[in-house]
């Protein structure tokens, strides 16, 4: 027997090929009346993708590039967008962290499932200060901050039982002391130099409408083929 067969390779395609997508009315996207710059477009559609009822539509996939170019990507929440830029946060001795500190540039991939659609952000990377680090740090849950005091993202665990020690001595540690410090966590901003926003059509005619910064500093709206 063919060793995809046993492995269960077939039921695993026969499972994929079954999953559809869209099988709901979708918006319309008018680009014509689309905003002059994409923060404003953005915030829009993630308002509606609140009302629509998407789940945690605050999160969105990191990708960035090792120190030997290959890329990595993980799920990461979004902390705010505005003018400066898209934010997100973590240690810098994280992976991420690390990898921001060799090569500062990043891109931010939002799939918002309910509307069938999709918002692409690249630019450069930078750190924000370590006061607006900890600010952003300390506004957030008491579990984010158990979650930071725990330390050691992206190292080797030696076992379960000590992730569960740790992380409950970093939970009583957030629960008694909320404004500790956690000198590693850092708040970066995503400057944008290219926004794109990816309507789905059910026909496949998906509307796409991409912004990016041209020669004289400006946004420049052009549409892309899907």
């Amino acid at each position: 027997m063919d060793k995809d067969k046993r492995d269960g390779g077939d039921d695993f395609r026969a499972l994929l090929h079954t999953q559809r997508v869209w099988d709901t009315a979708l918006p319309t996207f008018d680009t014509t009346e689309a905003p002059n710059a994409p923060l404003p477009l953005f915030r829009q559609w993630f308002a509606q993708a609140v009302a629509a009822g998407q789940p945690e539509p605050h999160t969105v996939s990191l990708a960035t590039v090792d120190e030997q170019g290959r890329p990595d990507v993980r799920t990461v929440t979004l902390h705010d967008a505005d003018a400066r830029g898209w934010y997100f946060a973590s240690h810098t001795t994280s992976a991420k962290g690390r990898q921001l500190a060799a090569r500062p540039e990043a891109a931010l991939g939002f799939y918002w499932a309910t509307q069938g659609r999709q918002v692409r952000v690249r630019g450069p990377v930078s750190p924000a200060s370590a006061s607006e680090s900890q600010a952003d740090l300390h506004a957030r849950s008491t579990g984010a901050l158990a979650a930071a005091l725990t330390g050691h993202q992206s190292e080797v665990l030696p076992s379960l039982p000590e992730l569960t020690r740790a992380s409950e001595s970093a939970w009583a540690q957030a629960r008694t002391s909320p404004n500790t410090p956690v000198p590693t966590w850092t708040r970066y901003a995503l400057r944008p130099r290219e926004v794109e926003f990816f309507q789905g059509d059910a026909e496949r005619r998906h509307v796409r409408l991409r912004y990016r910064v041209g020669a004289e500093g400006g946004w420049v709206r052009e549409l892309l083929w899907p």
